[in-house]
């Protein structure tokens, strides 16, 4: 069973186990973050094109956070050497930015998590670069609907394991794979935190979702078998069968009536290449 920590203004958090129970200040600081994550993906609709290079987007997500007052939570963690993700295709997560240049046809996901003001918002979004497959286009359109049925669950008195057998339920009703080895996680002062938001869960089950919760939820979906296979660098997941797989990630809080989703696009854009 999990224990329940009420976290108050000022104080030292530190990653003790416990669900931490965020008020007033949290939720502003969420918001902040939040919006400052979501602009950078926004702006990424128009470079995300054929022809450009990882490291290139990864410049920019760079200072972009820095000009937002916010330095790049993923620079130096872990020993990363970055200031985002972008797995392309087979990639599930944690790509490394390179030379790497985008081509006509490919999915791309792009993981940012600025530090603002001591708050993580942690947010992902696919890009569709060029034309792209029908084929890669349901892969991606089922996988942002996974992520907000997972949402519509998150609701104060539910169980986390609700979140997940919601997206494990429409993900195989499509034959897709949900990738168990990677997970969202609570969040807020700390960059990941309890608890672990499995995507693949028997409703009913798992810690009960109180106000004051602030985790992610970030659905990883392969149009194969949710195997995963971890590359030399220690670092990106790519899926065992080479089969395409897509993810988007939401940063949200519990509410006294439902939840706060801190990583919307203010344009409308979080659904970029299909709306």
């Amino acid at each position: 069973m999990m224990d329940y920590q009420t976290v108050t203004d000022g104080e030292t958090v530190l990653r003790d186990g416990t669900i931490k129970l965020h008020g007033a200040e949290g939720f502003d600081g969420m918001r902040r973050a939040g919006k400052l994550a979501a602009s950078i993906l926004d702006h990424l609709v128009d470079v995300v094109k054929p022809g450009v290079s990882t490291a290139a987007i990864d410049d920019i997500v760079r200072q972009m956070m820095l000009d937002g007052g916010a330095v790049p939570a993923t620079l130096g963690y872990r020993g990363y050497t970055h200031s985002c993700c972008i797995s392309i295709n087979h990639v599930i997560c944690h790509g490394i930015p390179s030379d790497k240049q985008l081509k006509d046809g490919d999915i791309v996901n792009i993981d940012v998590t600025p530090l603002l003001d001591g708050w993580h918002g942690d947010t992902s979004r696919m890009y569709l670069v060029g034309d792209v497959s029908l084929k890669a286009r349901r892969l991606v359109e089922v996988t942002h609907k996974c992520l907000m049925l997972g949402i519509e669950k998150a609701q104060p008195g539910a169980r986390l394991g609700d979140v997940g057998a919601a997206i494990q339920e429409y993900a195989e009703s499509f034959r897709y794979g949900v990738v168990r080895e990677f997970c969202g996680h609570g969040l807020g002062r700390l960059f990941h935190d309890a608890p672990e938001v499995v995507h693949a869960a028997r409703a009913g089950t798992g810690p009960e979702l109180r106000p004051g919760m602030f985790f992610t939820i970030e659905p990883m979906i392969n149009t194969g078998k949710p195997h995963v296979k971890l590359l030399r660098d220690g670092w990106t997941a790519v899926t065992r069968d080479k089969s395409l797989s897509a993810q988007f990630e939401h940063s949200i809080g519990i509410t006294e009536t439902g939840n706060e989703i801190f990583t919307l696009s203010e344009k409308g854009l979080h659904r970029p290449g299909f709306d």
